[in-house]
């Protein structure tokens, strides 16, 4: 409940809209002038990514002038869904007349955005002040950061159980939410002229088994999500590309099998535990490139829908983390699809 939920365009541009959102509405005007402050894994993500609903912009600054001029911050990484075609039109024109610099950010965090407005006498810097009042300006500390489940307590063996185990009723809005979303992102990455097209040319070059297939549509929906497409995805790890690997192929082979409903929940219920397993001794943002974590989830759940138990995932893991281990991450682009590619190939081989 905590990992999967739903965000429309990639995390780090939408995270910073939601950010400069939030700064806008403290202010009360529009900007005239804007900093922004930013973690080095937030740059290399968000720099060559296309932000949705901008008209194709991308890169830091389109994200923050796109959160300034047409983001709704209530509706937090869902931000820009709401975004009109004459708000599109002045997101261009405010970012090509609004001065908006960018520093990397030298405070440690692995994570950090500080995004400061300035308009007539007035400055709001989100955390949040305005004219220099902190309205909410608590220094971060791991103590009183927002408590969520200690994922450290994960094990292959206790997930499988739990998978088992689970009710159904539990575990469906959160797991039918995901296969409606990141299905549809995939139906549209194959339909469209998205990125590199990375999903159309494995189908095109290597044909519909469903071990191609389940590549293609992973990457499909990375095709999509990278290049603006406006469409929700359930995102596992705090990464679209990383729900999109966990489920989709999944999905595909469950769809194959003839497997009922409730094995795909089950299924689903291991991918996506094991993506969270193992991406929390790396961390949310990394150097490394998350989707390897996800294929390894979803060669995980493809195993389960086959009828292996803890022993047989813990060794589909094991082989899977061993031929794309320490896969850099060079930045979310149109090349993430043809990394899930890869990741969901070294999963399947595992």
């Amino acid at each position: 409940k905590e990992e999967l939920v739903p965000a429309m365009g990639c995390t780090e541009p939408i995270s910073l809209a939601y950010a400069a959102a939030q700064a806008r509405e403290t202010l009360g005007l529009m900007p005239q002038r804007v900093t922004l402050c930013v973690s080095p894994n937030i740059i290399k993500n968000v720099k060559s990514v296309i932000v949705p609903h901008t008209g194709s912009l991308r890169g830091i600054e389109a994200a923050a002038a796109a959160g300034i001029v047409a983001g709704d911050a209530s509706r937090k990484l869902e931000v820009l869904s709401s975004v009109t075609s004459e708000q599109i039109r002045d997101i261009a024109a405010y970012l090509a007349q609004t001065p908006i610099s960018v520093t990397p950010s030298d405070s440690g965090f692995i994570f950090d955005i500080q995004v400061r407005v300035e308009a007539e006498e007035h400055t709001a810097l989100v955390r949040i002040e305005r004219d220099q009042e902190g309205l909410l300006s608590k220094p971060y500390s791991p103590e009183e950061a927002p408590q969520h489940t200690d994922h450290k307590g994960l094990n292959v063996e206790d997930i499988v159980q739990f998978a088992d185990s689970v009710q159904i009723a539990d575990i469906a809005p959160i797991l039918d939410r995901q296969i409606r979303c990141n299905k549809a992102i995939a139906e549209e990455g194959l339909r469209g002229d998205w990125g590199a097209s990375i999903g159309r040319v494995l189908l095109h070059a290597y044909g519909c088994d469903v071990h191609n297939l389940a590549k293609a549509m992973a990457a499909a929906g990375s095709d999509a999500r990278m290049s603006g497409c406006e469409l929700p995805v359930v995102i596992n790890s705090g990464s679209g590309n990383q729900g999109l690997t966990a489920s989709l192929p999944v999905i595909v082979y469950a769809e194959h099998l003839g497997a009922t409903a409730e094995q795909l929940y089950r299924a689903l219920v291991v991918s996506n535990l094991i993506t969270i397993h193992l991406k929390t001794g790396i961390g949310c943002l990394s150097a490394y490139c998350g989707a390897t974590s996800a294929g390894c989830g979803a060669g995980a759940g493809i195993t389960y829908l086959y009828g292996g138990k803890a022993r047989e995932i813990a060794h589909t893991i094991v082989n899977a983390v061993a031929i794309n281990s320490g896969m850099i991450c060079d930045g979310a682009k149109a090349s993430c699809a043809a990394k899930i590619a890869s990741a969901v190939e070294a999963g399947l081989l595992g």
